[in-house]
Parts: structure tokens; sequence; C-alpha cells
């Protein structure tokens, strides 16, 4: 039996070659091109063996709409956020299934802003699929195609400049840490970004090559050869990331996972430090956060899930920082968008400065 094409606000989502096809995928960048602003569209991917296939679909049906494309190759979902921004794009589309296994994938859409589709926008997308409204160009008006190699390095200046983050206190602390890169795109980014804040970093399924060999989903009960890389080389720490690295969880140094929860709390109370304000967080997000900002004192507002929500609520009410309890921290002095770099180096901020192990830090946050 067929799994049924997954419609969305942020996209599509489907099993290669079942409901996710090249003229779907064609006909849905087609459709999602018809509703966006003058300019090129960025697209970055993660890598699933299906990305090539995938890309080239997407990028046929962005061409074909009469768009030029910027092709950012193997990218996180948060690097091509941010290059949408800097190139000042019309759009974006970021290829990965997340957390679902590798016969998925996906077309993620992504505005002006770099931010993913709201409900209005993602409705015209659909409605203009569902009725045929591809608008073709003669051989003329077609769209061209460039690579974009400079991504990763927008995205760590924003990273690194945050004013959060103390790179010589870091650096000073001579941290190891373990990367779980998910045999994919954080699998670089991440010991990348690591390396230039001064850590040691010890890698595992970092080549990214789309051979998954765990669970994509960064939950505790996947985490089991991060538990003992991080034990057998002495680590300060592990950080794993789903394939696309907007999620982040952690391990402690005695190769314990502390929840996804903890991510977005120990995240927050890192930049509340440094800035008071609102933050705003989902409603599935744990209690713990309430805890963070009451301690703080700054109020926490909730949303529906869905990072479109969150992010929303966010610039209404001039968050400082927020994020959902899945992993995804979200700081909007680097981007509008959960960020697996951001989360783990804020952690290596919060360790370093402390002198004390991530294990006590958890602790030491306020109960649920």
């Amino acid at each position: 039996m067929t799994t049924p094409l997954m419609i969305s606000v942020a996209g599509i989502r489907g099993i290669v070659g079942e409901s996710l096809t090249p003229p779907v995928v064609a006909r849905f960048a087609a459709a999602f091109a018809g509703v966006l602003p003058p300019g090129p569209v960025v697209v970055g991917r993660d890598a699933r063996r299906s990305g090539p296939l995938v890309h080239r679909a997407v990028a046929a049906g962005l061409m074909g709409a009469g768009r030029d494309v910027v092709d950012l190759g193997l990218a996180t979902t948060p690097t091509t956020q941010v290059a949408v921004e800097h190139l000042r794009a019309a759009g974006g589309v970021i290829l990965t299934a997340s957390h679902n296994p590798a016969p998925w994938n996906a077309l993620k859409f992504l505005s002006s802003r770099g931010e993913f589709l709201g409900p209005d926008e993602g409705a015209a997308v659909r409605a203009r699929y569902e009725a045929g409204e591809e608008r073709w160009q003669p051989f003329d008006r077609l769209g061209s195609e460039s690579q974009e190699a400079r991504a990763l390095d927008w995205h760590l200046e924003q990273v690194l400049g945050l004013e959060f983050i103390d790179r010589a206190t870091i650096r000073q602390r001579s941290l190891r840490v373990v990367v779980d890169g998910c045999s994919s795109v954080g699998g670089f980014a991440v010991p990348r970004l690591l390396r230039e804040l001064g850590v040691d970093v010890v890698e595992l399924d970092c080549i990214p090559d789309g051979n998954f060999t765990r669970e994509l989903e960064p939950l505790a009960e996947h985490l089991g050869a991060l538990c003992r890389k991080v034990v057998e080389s002495g680590a300060d720490f592990g950080v794993a990331l789903d394939p696309d690295a907007d999620r982040a969880a952690f391990v402690d140094h005695a190769g314990t996972p502390l929840g996804e929860e903890y991510t977005v709390a120990l995240g927050t109370s890192v930049v509340l430090r440094k800035r008071s304000g609102p933050v705003v967080t989902n409603l599935s997000t744990s209690r713990i956060l309430d805890a963070v900002c009451a301690q703080a004192g700054v109020p926490l507002h909730r949303t529906p899930v869905g990072e479109a929500h969150v992010v929303a609520e966010m610039r209404r009410r001039g968050a400082v920082a927020g994020g959902e309890g899945n992993g995804g921290m979200i700081v909007p002095a680097a981007h509008y968008g959960r960020d697996g770099l951001v989360a783990a180096a804020l952690v290596c901020h919060a360790v370093a400065a402390s002198g004390r192990r991530l294990r006590e830090l958890a602790d030491e946050l306020p109960p649920r």
C-alpha cells in the first residue's frame, strides 16, 4: 500500500518513488515559485541518498517557472535559512525529511525572511498545485542555476558573533565534545563551529553520506553509540543532531542523556543572563522552561506546536529566546529559526563559563 503524500503548511513530504516522485516535486516547486516575490530561490539539502534526485526535480520546477536557483548543496536547515536572508532571496527550499526514516524526503518552503511559511502562504502554494496553476515559462524566460559555497561561513559568523558566547572563555576551558552528526550535514557544520571555539572535537557518524546508523530523532533511547563514545573518549559531553541539524540533544560526561527538553532550557538560561526579555515556546514543551523564565523574572508565552507559530509570536513579543522542547533552540540575534549550532555553542559557553559539568548545570535548573 502506497503511503500518501503528506501536505502541510510548511511543505510536502513522502516516500521517494511512491508519493514523492519527480513530477510531484517539480510541480510543487513551480507552484511555490508562483507565490513568491521577484528574485532567486535558495535550495539546500541534507545528506539523504535521495537528495540529488529531489534537488534536480526542485531545480527543474523552479527554473521552469522562471526562477534562478542558488544551490547550496549539502547544508543544514539553519544554514539555508541564513543564506536566504543574506542573499535577499525571494525564498528558499530545504530538502530534508528531518527525523523521518531514510526512504522519506521532503520539501520545506521558506519565505523571503528565511522563515517557514505561515498558514496563508502555505495554503496559497497548495491551492496553486491542486489547481494545476504552474506557470511554465518559454525557453527564453527560463531560470538559471548557480552554486554558492559560502553559506556555512555566513551562518558561523552569525553564531560566533552572538553576545551570549564568550569565545575566549570556551577556548580557555579546553573542552572535549563528541559530535554525533547523524551521517548528515550536522556532521561537518557542528565540528567546524566547535573547533573555531577552541573545542577538541571527537567525531561520530560525521561523514555526510546518508548511511544512517541510528534512529534519526535525537531521543535518549537512540543515543547509545554517543553515550559510549563520550565515556570512551573522556569527553566533557556529547551532542547529537538530527539529519538537518535544527535540533540538538546532549549527553553528560558519564554517558547519560539529558533529554531534549533541556536544550532550550539550558540555552535560554544562558541568553537571559546577558539579556532580559520575553521567551516563547510551544504548548508541548515541558514546564521546566516556565521555571527558568520565572527565576529570571521574564514572561514565557506559549503557542500551538510548529516552528512557524513560535517564530511569529517571537517577532510579535520581541522575544530574546525561544524554541521547542524537541531540542530546537531559537535565538533571534542569530536568526529566526531552530538551530542546532546555536544550541551547541550556548551549551559550550554554559559549561566553560561555570567551570562545572553539564550534568550539574542541568540538575541546577529549576524543577519542572
